[in-house]
């Protein structure tokens, strides 16, 4: 079972990289290796539901427009498609990967090649069907531990033309409905083991709080940083992992 400070490290871990571009699910499983601890299903859906607190709280006010912006709820849910496609067909084969500690870093260092590619990003269209659907579709492809959802559907946006700050907005916002269906849908597949309430808690709450934080910090970040930056982190943490994975 996890106890209080393996709870607190791993909401603090999730709540800052589901949105930064640098892949929870390749950290979560890297820092439970290296923990060694196994924490039930049911324990990893609260947390992703702590950082879906923080981002429906954090983009309250898009949800609320959402109402009056018919075009982008249709574009939000033709995202959604691709991405329900591809994460429900190829979902038990993206699943092994979670054990393989050298393949996290492969798509780790694929992470960063996208990310790295952003700085030749040219902002000149506008969020259209065509580039929500390759968003929808790069979400989808996130399913893999390793490929930053974030980064890669952020990076999508940037590539296609899309302004940073657009492209993270729709980013955040596309994550709501992947975030409930992925955690209905582990549910459903989980052994009901019932994580213990306390550690929990302090989990969901840590990834809340810090997940706040952590979108600010991005959305912030993306009005004058540079997304590729990421780039070096991700392949610096891939190469750590391929090595763990193939010699230790």
């Amino acid at each position: 079972m996890v106890g209080y400070l393996d709870a607190l490290i791993l909401g603090l871990v999730q709540g800052v990289t589901e949105w930064l571009p640098v892949s929870s699910s390749a950290h979560l499983a890297l820092l439970q290796k290296l923990m060694g601890i196994s924490p039930p299903v049911l324990f990893d859906i609260a947390l992703h539901l702590g950082t879906l607190l923080a981002v429906t709280v954090y983009m309250r006010d898009d949800i609320i427009r959402l109402i009056h912006r018919k075009d982008l709820l249709a574009y939000l849910a033709l995202a959604s498609i691709p991405t329900a496609i591809i994460g429900f067909a190829l979902h038990d084969f993206f699943e092994s990967f979670f054990s393989n500690v050298a393949a996290i870093g492969v798509a780790l260092i694929i992470t960063g090649i996208v990310l790295f590619c952003t700085r030749f990003a040219k902002e000149k269209a506008k969020l259209a069907p065509a580039s929500a659907f390759a968003i929808g579709i790069a979400q989808g492809i996130a399913v893999a531990p390793g490929i930053s959802r974030s980064g890669s559907t952020i990076a999508t946006g940037m590539l296609l033309g899309i302004r940073r700050e657009e492209a993270a907005r729709f980013s955040f916002l596309l994550s709501i409905p992947a975030i409930l269906g992925a955690a209905a849908f582990e549910a459903r597949h989980a052994a009901f083991v019932m994580p213990d309430f306390g550690p929990t808690l302090l989990g969901v709450a840590a990834a809340a709080v810090v997940g706040y934080a952590s979108i600010d910090f991005l959305l912030g970040f993306l009005k004058k940083g540079d997304l590729s930056v990421f780039s070096w982190y991700c392949w610096l943490l891939g190469a750590a992992a391929i090595i763990w994975g193939i010699y230790l």
